[in-house]
């Protein structure tokens, strides 16, 4: 059986919970929000909070769509971050079919007419939780819950939008309640059945969760760490909890794994982008995984270009070739034009030629997500009579969170070896 071009093998095999625990095909597609809008979501929640348990999702209207038009070849709007490479080149359609493209036959005997599936996944993306010691600026609350206590700290929640209702100390109960009974029953009954094949731990802060110690202790202790695929994507701030480091006596034990340590900038840039980074601690965790890594995809930087990492892209070319590692790169979303940590919210006489001349000296992913930005539209283009009114609020969000957080440098220091650069910023008012 041939795969259509635009077939996702995820539907299938794999499931997705947000911190919130909203249900999508996967991390990176674009649906509508069943209670509270997450930032690629392409309609607005109720925010009232009706949680869906696996069983009700797996099979449910949507999903029995998703599969029926899969198979018919038809290209799904779910899926326009894979279809128009909005993330990076390297798209997430094709990580499914290298793990799981053997089990097209399977899919199409297990299928019935009205998309309804008899397979059950067997790769999983939980996150149990908002947990994060981070608060980096291109993140938010609801992948936070550092981002979630400054924003309630400084009355930066907007209670009257429906997206934040997840942070009632009612709604908040009730999310919690579901995590910890119908989540975790989930999540336990697919280990205890040896259903687990791959799993995609990212967060929060992954490694902050006390779940992702016992659950994956619990599949080596059950001798299903043979057939265990482990992706992480990761602060990389801890590498041990109660005792059990997770080089020696996790990733040693299981069949492969990969750890993608977000990193966005070197030094106090890196600092700066990603609050909560120290860089030498980060340096140290990522050199013991090179330890015990028996190939180079095993452990790699995992690079998001934002505004202020244009100016880190040379530094961390270097750092990539000094620790003779692969970098995964993709550019930060930006679905409104007030995203201003995004490259694209530069104009195109300046955004240009800068792309080229950092092109010039990268390879690889690098290269591929800083030339693709000359063919993705700024947001003057994109958004010519909202941009400008976009740029001013993105602008003074970035310049409240300098007073809020004490760090060593601005977004005008890090932007003042460009001068072409640093007069645009000046002149957003």
């Amino acid at each position: 059986m041939q795969k259509p071009d635009n077939m996702c093998m995820a539907p299938w095999v794999h499931t997705y919970l947000s911190p919130q625990t909203e249900r999508r095909m996967c991390c990176a597609s674009r649906e509508p929000a069943q209670n509270f809008e997450q930032y690629i979501d392409t309609s607005a929640g109720t925010g009232k909070y009706i949680p869906v348990t696996l069983e009700q999702h797996w099979n449910s209207d949507h999903m029995r769509s998703v599969r029926r038009r899969m198979m018919a070849g038809e290209t799904l709007p779910e899926c326009e971050v894979c279809n128009d490479r909005l993330l990076n080149v390297s798209v997430y359609r094709d990580y499914f079919s290298q793990l799981f493209g053997g089990r097209l036959d399977q899919i199409w005997d297990s299928t019935d007419p009205d998309g309804s599936t008899h397979m059950r996944p067997v790769s999983w993306d939980y996150r149990f939780s908002n947990l994060c010691n981070f608060k980096c600026r291109t993140c938010g609350d609801m992948l936070s819950s550092s981002w979630e206590s400054e924003q309630k700290q400084n009355n930066m929640v907007d209670w009257t939008n429906p997206k934040n209702a997840w942070m009632r100390n009612d709604i908040r109960a009730e999310i919690s309640h579901f995590q910890d009974s119908q989540i975790e029953a989930e999540f336990s009954e697919a280990v205890e059945q040896h259903r687990v094949e791959e799993i995609y731990w990212v967060g929060g802060e992954p490694l902050m969760y006390e779940q992702h110690w016992r659950y994956m202790q619990r599949i080596i202790e059950l001798g299903d760490g043979e057939k265990l695929y482990a992706r992480y994507n990761t602060n990389l701030s801890r590498i041990a909890y109660s005792g059990v480091d997770l080089y020696r006596d996790i990733l040693t034990n299981i069949r492969d794994w990969q750890i993608c340590a977000s990193l966005d900038g070197t030094g106090v840039t890196g600092e700066y982008i990603r609050t909560g980074l120290r860089y030498d601690q980060f340096l140290n965790n990522f050199k013991q995984g090179l330890n015990i890594a028996t190939n180079t995809r095993q452990m790699r930087l995992d690079f998001t270009l934002t505004l202020p990492g244009m100016t880190e892209v040379d530094a961390m070319n270097s750092l990539a070739q000094e620790l003779g590692v692969e970098m995964l790169a993709k550019v930060i979303f930006s679905f409104s034009p007030d995203i201003v940590m995004s490259p694209l919210a530069l104009p195109r006489h300046i955004l240009d030629p800068w792309v080229d001349e950092l092109a010039g000296r990268s390879a690889g992913a690098m290269r591929d997500v800083l030339l693709q930005l000359k063919n993705r539209p700024t947001f003057a283009e994109q958004w010519p009579d909202q941009y400008q009114e976009g740029l001013r609020k993105g602008k003074a969000r970035v310049l409240q969170l300098e007073q809020i957080r004490t760090h060593s440098v601005t977004m005008t220091d890090i932007l003042g070896p460009r001068p072409d650069v640093l007069e645009w910023w000046m002149k957003i008012a």
